[in-house]
């Protein structure tokens, strides 16, 4: 996700660290590996050139675009923001799924090819507020799926969206809905296409930023995950994980519609909630 402080390139934090130099040790050997198989000058090509062998058994081959994030992060000096503990909840969850997983994130940035490689065979699609962002970020991995989305709201509003939305009936859980729904503010109304034409297995919540008065805040976000959760008609929970819950804003929108007896974990800043559908017109709280 792009950096709350707007700082590119900070790696001060030790989890951070800690990432990176997992990372390096595991990649290393890949890497010295194809650079004694193939020479000196053709190694990069000859990784991202690699195709999957069939197998008979055994774990699943390496897709290009895992190859593509190993070299990335093998030759970068950024890393993901969540912490290993953090970003090893998803990946279990992930890893877990069944093939192919749909998965949501709402943000865009320097861990977004790790949550690719994490969904190798499934559809992964980015929701990111800054144009100029998106931009920067395809530069270097044009391969990602990653769409532009405008927020209604502003995170200085938070307290006035969850004191009123019980008032406004297209906002409650029994006739909840996200496309063209305008007159609930929590509502994403105007996403692509393809998120309301798809049903998310896993959608994580890291953007947009909620860290000054004027930002979008994660209200919707978190809102429009609920009501995206409820309405599955597939079989099986969605998985939802929030980043930063040790902020209010997020605390207190995770209780209220993704609601806490539906939490199943969380490490760090990571809360982990497994929804199941609902589908009944007579609730009157996301969380009865």
């Amino acid at each position: 996700m792009k950096p709350e402080n707007d700082v590119v390139g900070s790696t001060t934090d030790r989890p951070r660290q800690t990432v990176v130099a997992l990372i390096s040790f595991f990649t290393g050997a890949f890497l010295m590996s194809a650079f004694l198989t193939v020479g000196h000058r053709d190694w990069p090509s000859y990784l991202l050139s690699l195709r999957p062998k069939p197998m008979i058994s055994g774990p699943s081959p390496t897709t290009p675009i895992q190859l593509q994030t190993i070299l990335h992060y093998a030759t970068s000096k950024v890393t993901p923001q969540q912490s290993l503990q953090e970003i090893t909840q998803s990946f279990n969850v992930l890893k877990s799924c069944k093939s192919p997983c749909n998965f949501l994130v709402f943000g865009l940035g320097y861990d977004s090819l790790m949550w690719a490689s994490f969904n190798p065979t499934g559809p992964t699609l980015f929701l990111e507020e800054t144009p100029e962002w998106v931009t920067t970020v395809l530069k270097d991995a044009p391969w990602l799926n990653a769409k532009t989305v405008s927020y209604r709201t502003r995170l200085k509003e938070a307290d006035q969206l969850l004191a009123s939305y019980r008032h406004v009936p297209e906002c409650l859980p029994g006739r909840a809905y996200l496309k063209g729904n305008r007159k609930c503010r929590l509502a994403l109304e105007n996403l692509p296409d393809e998120v309301y034409e798809r049903e998310w297995d896993v959608i994580m919540v890291d953007a947009p930023r909620g860290y000054f008065a004027d930002a979008p805040g994660r209200m919707a976000a978190i809102y429009s995950a609920a009501v995206m959760a409820r309405a599955r008609k597939r079989v099986g929970n969605t998985h939802v994980f929030l980043h930063d819950v040790d902020r209010k804003v997020e605390r207190e929108f995770a209780k209220e519609f993704l609601c806490m007896k539906f939490k199943v974990g969380g490490v760090g800043r990571l809360w982990h909630f497994e929804i199941p559908p609902n589908n009944s017109t007579s609730s009157t709280t996301f969380c009865d």
